[in-house]
C-alpha cells in the first residue's frame, strides 16, 4: 500500500492589483488589501514628488548661491528669498518623515486605525492626509490640548 503524505497545501495568494483609477470604497472591508496597497501607492508617489521638486529646488533653483550683489536690498531680498525656500524644504523634509512613518504603518498592519484609540481613522480623513495617525476626535482633542498648554 503507498504512503500518502500529509504535507500541507500550499495555497498562493495572488498579488493584489488595483486599476490606476481605483479609489477605497465605503463598501469594501477597511483597510483590505486594496485599500492598503492604494495608500501605499499614493504615499509613495507624493513621496517621490516631493523629493524630485526638493532637488529641483537646492540644486537647480534659486539656491545656487552665487548672486552676490553690490546692493544691500537686492542681497537682503535674496538672503530673505533663501530663508523661505529653506523653511519650506525643511517643512518638506518633515513630510517625508511623515510619508515613511505611514509606509511603515501599513507594513506592520496599524495603518488606518488611531494612534490613540485604536479605531478606524476613516477613509475620508485618510483620502484628505494620508499620513494621518490620529482620528478626527483625537486631532481635535490633540489640538485642544496644544492650545491649553499654549496659552499657560
Amino acid at each position: 500500500m503507498p504512503k500518502i503524505s500529509k504535507a500541507p497545501i500550499k495555497t498562493s495568494k495572488a498579488p493584489i492589483k488595483i486599476s490606476k483609477t481605483y479609489e477605497p470604497k465605503f463598501s469594501e472591508k477597511y483597510m483590505c488589501e486594496k485599500h492598503k496597497l492604494y495608500f501605499k501607492k499614493k504615499l509613495s508617489e507624493w513621496k517621490t514628488e516631493i523629493v524630485k521638486a526638493n532637488n529641483e529646488a537646492l540644486y537647480n533653483g534659486s539656491m545656487d548661491g552665487n548672486s552676490a550683489s553690490a546692493d544691500i536690498v537686492d542681497q537682503a531680498s535674496s538672503y530673505t528669498d533663501k530663508t523661505v525656500e529653506m523653511k519650506a524644504i525643511n517643512r518638506q523634509i518633515k513630510l517625508i518623515t511623515k510619508i515613511d512613518q505611514a509606509l511603515t504603518r501599513i507594513k506592520d498592519g496599524t495603518y488606518g486605525f488611531c494612534a490613540e484609540t485604536s479605531e478606524p481613522i476613516g477613509l475620508k480623513r485618510l483620502m484628505a492626509r494620508p499620513v494621518a495617525e490620529l482620528s478626527i476626535v483625537a486631532q481635535e482633542k490633540h489640538e485642544k490640548d496644544e492650545k491649553v498648554y499654549a496659552d499657560d
